[in-house]
């Protein structure tokens, strides 16, 4: 069944001021689990429908929508940006800043499209609350910080999440993407891969740069390591398996002519299963503790600095959803794809409590964008913003608003 013509005149109605808050997003992102202005601004907001706001997790922000019995269906939405030096050329373009952990200083940007994220979120909260005489049961509000660093659902889950707020039988979420504006895409099971993200510390012996013979040279290590990981994927995992391995960073030395004492390179690992998860885990440590020991060097320090969990739609429940959203957009604006290889913490929110839930993605380009001679620019590049912003925003509106009335609908 598709939107009442009260909602879709609504949304229609609302649509400048949709896009006008879309774009006090974009100018104002903070970095992961520091959104400190993006709560306040959320609460505020909620508390101008007549709703109820709660903290979990430091900057995380609930509010739950009841109304008579029926259903409680939750939707999240995630708030946070990037470290990344905005390249768009918008006239609403972030031109904030921000200080990542290490105390480094830092541009920040919604270059994963989270701005989208919470403004879709705020509207959905908005008809919810405004529309009444066309639901019965009860809405949960998730409105999660940190998910570039997979910190803000398990923060808000072990804030006792739902310890305190009525837990789901079923949770939504979805996430902009470049594809074709006024599309959705989504998969059935397993719908994004797991992430490990790992911290190497490479130990060796610091010498002069002439005198090698001296030194146990990390860096030469570091280099051994790094070749010898790549063959994890191409000899240690079947072919009918997934499994990506990721060098993103090597830092060694301060000087050309000295033979530092350490050396650092960052792992990021991708997989579908948790059985090839631990093959791969286990295999990695196994090649760097092995070149240490063959290059006569202490053993390195290996670090887990943070991971994903899976990201599996319950398969009844996704067509469910594709029934709704079908009806909603249209067979020709609804795509299925493979599961995507990047990593979400949103399945935390229903893998904690062992409710099933289902993630979609919707576009962002227009015909033009999408469908021209250079790909457009995907999530994390400091080129990505929808370049159709209405049909983007109110294809999530409409999108999250059929899943969610699917389950409380009248």
């Amino acid at each position: 069944m598709s939107l009442r013509p009260a909602l879709r005149e609504a949304i229609t109605g609302d649509l400048d001021q949709v896009v006008a808050d879309y774009t006090h997003f974009h100018r104002t992102p903070e970095l992961s689990m520091q959104e400190t202005n993006t709560a306040a601004e959320i609460r505020r907001r909620l508390e101008a429908l007549g709703l109820e706001p709660h903290s979990f997790g430091g900057t995380g922000v609930v509010a739950v929508i009841e109304n008579g019995d029926g259903p409680v269906v939750g939707y999240r939405a995630d708030i946070d940006g990037l470290p990344i030096d905005e390249a768009t050329g918008l006239d609403y373009a972030s031109r904030a800043e921000g200080t990542l952990p290490d105390g480094t200083t830092t541009k920040v940007m919604h270059g994963c499209g989270h701005d989208t994220h919470i403004t879709v979120g705020l509207y959905l909260a908005k008809y919810l609350a405004e529309h009444r005489d066309l639901w019965s049961g009860t809405a949960v509000m998730i409105f999660q910080p940190g998910e570039e660093t997979g910190q803000g659902a398990r923060a808000m889950l072990d804030d006792g999440l739902w310890d305190q707020i009525t837990r789901p039988e079923v949770v939504y979420g979805q996430h902009v993407w470049p594809g074709r504006a006024g599309h959705i895409y989504v998969t059935k099971g397993t719908a994004m891969a797991m992430s490990d993200c790992l911290r190497v510390i490479v130990r060796g012996k610091q010498a002069h740069g002439s005198q090698p013979e001296n030194s146990v040279d990390p860096i030469v290590l570091g280099a051994y390591m790094i070749t010898r990981l790549q063959s994890v994927v191409s000899r240690e995992i079947s072919g009918r398996d997934m499994a990506v391995v990721t060098v993103g960073t090597f830092h060694g030395g301060l000087k050309e002519n000295i033979i530092p004492e350490s050396a650092e390179f960052t792992l990021n690992i991708r997989t579908f299963t948790e059985e090839v998860r631990e093959v791969v885990l286990d295999r990695v440590r196994r090649i760097i503790l092995a070149e240490a020991t063959a290059s006569g060097a202490p053993e390195p320090a290996i670090e887990e600095m943070y991971r994903f969990p899976r990201c599996y739609n319950d398969p009844d429940e996704t067509e469910s959803f594709v029934a709704a959203a079908r009806a909603e957009i249209g067979e020709d604006n609804l795509r299925f794809q493979q599961p995507a290889t990047g990593s979400e913490d949103f399945g935390a929110f229903g893998d904690e409590i062992g409710v099933p839930y289902v993630y979609w993605f919707f576009g962002a380009y227009t015909p033009e964008k999408f469908d021209g001679a250079e790909p457009p620019a995907g999530n994390h590049s400091p080129e990505f913003a929808p370049d159709d912003v209405e049909t983007t925003l109110a294809t999530g509106i409409r999108t999250g608003l059929s899943a969610m009335l699917s389950k409380l609908g009248k």
